[in-house]
């Protein structure tokens, strides 16, 4: 879902004549953990079903990703969008700090996937997920939104995916087209200067 939002982000601003010069003047606090925590849960995520201790460590992995991501967003509160990104990560944080470490998923709502999702997250093979049931904690923060046609990738998410992505939206928003406002207030200050003189 974050994938998703950040594309539809780019493909706004950019209908909104945005460029990504922002992009690349963005100086963010700690601007490496980010592809770090990216690359670390895509490794666990990808090896803990072939070791098993790596498999038992990996939803306090996965909590200890969230906790350093949260203290990053929060070091970079000041960028448009953050706080509300930092929100919808401490909403997924919360649920699964609740579960193990582990994302609960609605069974009912991941009738939109392929069957044989819910077959191997039964079989535990999808070690970030577990199915939701009577013993969930939180259960309204879980995986419990099904996406699917006219959407156009099939996925069930939860509320903190949503908020997050509307934070997503709004930092990109400002990054592409930030400077565009800055010129039109500039070019406005100049019109009403020159407006006095006359």
């Amino acid at each position: 879902m974050v994938f998703d939002g950040i594309i539809f982000a780019f493909i706004v601003g950019f209908l909104r004549k945005g460029n990504l010069k922002g992009l690349a003047e963005l100086k963010l606090k700690g601007g490496l953990i980010f592809p770090l925590l990216l690359i670390l849960q895509i490794a666990v995520f990808t090896l803990q079903n072939k070791f098993s201790l790596l498999g038992e460590l990996s939803g306090y992995i996965f909590i200890l990703v969230y906790v350093v991501g949260l203290w990053f967003l929060y070091l970079n509160r000041t960028h448009q969008g953050f706080m509300v990104i930092f929100i919808g990560v401490l909403l997924n944080f919360l649920v699964m700090a609740a579960n193990g470490g582990r994302m609960p998923v609605s069974v009912e709502a991941a009738a939109v996937l392929d069957p044989h999702y819910i077959d191997a997250l039964r079989q535990g093979l999808y070690g970030k997920h577990i199915i939701l049931d009577e013993t969930t904690k939180l259960g309204f923060l879980a995986d419990i939104i099904p996406l699917s046609p006219p959407y156009p990738r099939t996925q069930v998410i939860s509320i903190g995916d949503v908020i997050m992505n509307i934070g997503i939206f709004l930092f990109i928003q400002q990054l592409m087209t930030g400077h565009l406002m800055n010129k039109k207030e500039k070019d406005a200050a100049l019109s009403t200067e020159g407006g006095e003189i006359q």
